[in-house]
Order: C-alpha cells, then structure tokens, then sequence
C-alpha cells in the first residue's frame, strides 16, 4: 500500500498495522530482533530483487537506536541491502527521545524529533521505518535529509497503522 504526502513524497507499506500488531508489538523484547528480521524479509525480498536504480542509495533507518539490544529499524534497512541498496546506519538519529507509540497528532506535532543528520549530502536515500502512522516522523526525517542535500527517494515501512 502506498501514501503520498501533500508534496508527493511516497510512504510504501506493505502490511496493515491490524494484520501483523502482535509481531510488531515484540519490538521491545528478546524476540523481537528476530521477528523484525523474519518481517523485513518476507516484506522487502521481492522490493530488493526488482529495485534497480543508477545511482547508488542508501536505506537510512530512522533512530537506529539499539532498544533491548538491537535497533528494530537498522534490522529492516538491512533487509534492504542489495547491489545497488546499501543500508548506513547511525545516519539519522533523533535528539528529542520521546516514545510517540499511541500519542495523538498533536502530541506529535508539538514534540518533533529534531532530527540530526550524520552523513554525506549528495546522496540518494531511502528512509526506513516500522510502522507509518501520522506521518509527521517520516515527513520531518524527509524534511531533514532535503537540508542536507540527500535526496529521499521514498520511505518503506513493514506497516501502515492507517486502515484501509
């Protein structure tokens, strides 16, 4: 499934959050790693065999954290890495560390991220995260990246919270 932001940026998932919410909601324990792992697989492996690009790109994870020993989205970027996707990690991280799982839009909107860039410009990119809800984590890491000269090409997440 796919959203476009207002700007046309595009936001492609490919399960409801509704199908799979007792897999994601592991993410903060021992299983989770490799849930994630299983996930990202079966989400992205057709994506990464189709996906042809002339520049090289880079799948960005959004704060590639490690929680409970391993970073959930630095697992899906990797699920990414093909010849022509190479996942960097520890590239986009959050300064304002507050949990957003089931806050409101406005809670979002008045407690940005403040996301810090730590990598090149002049690349091309796509960002990476679990679960797409309001979009705003996704719009200010896009945001973010076109500051410094990245181009998001799109951003892949394994769930839309959104139903359809």
């Amino acid at each position: 499934m796919t959203r476009t932001l207002p700007d046309g940026f595009k936001i492609y998932s490919f399960y409801h959050y509704s199908e799979i919410s007792d897999l994601l909601k592991t993410k903060h324990t021992h299983l989770g790693a490799a849930v994630y792992a299983i996930l990202a697989q079966n989400a992205f492996s057709l994506f990464t065999k189709q996906f042809v690009y002339t520049n090289p790109v880079y799948a960005l994870p959004i704060d590639d954290h490690p929680s409970s020993g391993y970073s959930h989205t630095a697992i899906l970027a990797k699920a990414l890495h093909n010849k022509t996707i190479k996942p960097r990690y520890r590239t986009l991280r959050a300064q304002n560390q507050i949990a957003y799982s089931g806050k409101s839009l406005t809670f979002r909107l008045q407690n940005p991220r403040n996301f810090h860039y730590l990598y090149r410009s002049g690349i091309d990119a796509i960002i990476v995260d679990d679960i797409v809800t309001s979009t705003t984590t996704i719009n200010e890491a896009k945001n973010t990246l076109l500051k410094h000269n990245v181009n998001p090409l799109f951003a892949m997440t394994i769930a839309d919270a959104r139903e359809a």
